[in-house]
């Protein structure tokens, strides 16, 4: 018994910061957060339920400045005020904005939002901050996004969007996101290279055309 009761209480400790972690980030978002009524982005937003058999997709936006999409642990998407004024003022046309949504909504299905649970502490920022660099570093680290990547082409294709403005996009987030870091949630950071995921999509539009 005396062995095993760090085990007990680590596992004990764990669950109570998932706890906290999971009340922390839903207080955060509800503070800050707004639903998305863009009569534009509502249009996508139909059009990405349409294939789903949803009635809609809410979509929130986090009122920050850096440029981000984000799925919360309890299921909903948000798009941060930075990314929703790029897309205001031009830089970002509705069909890019919608595949980041249709990105979201893949972590959601394949349940990465829950398994990767991280708050706004500095010890996570730390974690959030090393899994960036073996991101870019080291193979097989960030599939989540590669996995999300995929079900949102799957998504943008039967929505009739396609997976030409998720591709576009990514070749705009070097100078949209060039503000982010020191800023943006540390959860928000942890993406493979844009080349490897514009990579990765044309191989899967390759795939798909044979």
């Amino acid at each position: 018994m005396i062995r095993i009761l760090p085990i007990l209480l680590a596992v004990l400790y764990g669950l109570a910061m998932y706890r906290f972690s999971a009340w922390r980030t839903a207080k955060e978002l509800d503070d800050k957060s707004t639903e998305l009524l863009d009569p534009a982005l509502r249009e996508m937003t139909s059009k990405l339920a349409s294939p789903l058999d949803l009635p809609r997709i809410k979509v929130h936006i986090y009122e920050v400045a850096p440029v981000n999409g984000l799925a919360a642990p309890d299921g909903r998407i948000f798009i941060t005020r930075g990314f929703y004024e790029k897309f205001k003022s031009g830089a970002v046309t509705a069909e890019e904005l919608a595949s980041v949504i249709a990105h979201e909504l893949g972590h959601v299905a394949l349940g990465h939002s829950r398994r990767r649970m991280i708050d706004f502490s500095g010890q996570n920022a730390m974690r959030a901050a090393l899994g960036m660099i073996l991101g870019r570093i080291l193979p097989g680290v960030g599939s989540d996004e590669y996995e999300a990547d995929a079900y949102a082409a799957a998504l943008l294709t039967k929505a009739g969007i396609g997976i030409a403005p998720q591709i576009s996009l990514f070749e705009k987030l070097e100078a949209l996101t060039q503000s982010n870091h020191g800023t943006a949630p540390a959860w928000l950071l942890s993406h493979p290279k844009t080349a490897d995921r514009i990579g990765a999509l044309t191989a899967l539009q390759s795939a798909w055309d044979r």
